[in-house]
């Protein structure tokens, strides 16, 4: 029996979900598909059985947590205002 899944994230921005679908599709190997449009990133994923597509997936967001955070981290920081005397 084979299993499937698809999954569909939004981010804030297009630039956001292209450089998260950037670094994620490295690893796509035929286990799994992912696509981008706009701030929209859908991935597809197909495995012999259930649980062999939960370890998929379970690596998958693993790898795009680990993207968001450092994409998080590598935006410049909004300038607090000065006060004024």
């Amino acid at each position: 029996m084979k299993a499937r899944a698809r999954l569909t994230l939004a981010f804030e921005d297009a630039a956001t979900a292209a450089a998260i679908a950037a670094s994620v599709s490295l690893d796509d190997d035929g286990f799994i598909r992912t696509a981008r449009r706009g701030r929209t990133i859908t991935a597809e994923a197909t495995a012999e059985n259930p649980m062999s597509l939960l370890h998929t997936l379970d690596d998958y967001l693993a790898c795009i947590s680990v993207a968001e955070r450092t994409t998080a981290e590598t935006r410049p920081r909004a300038r607090a205002r000065r006060r004024r005397a």
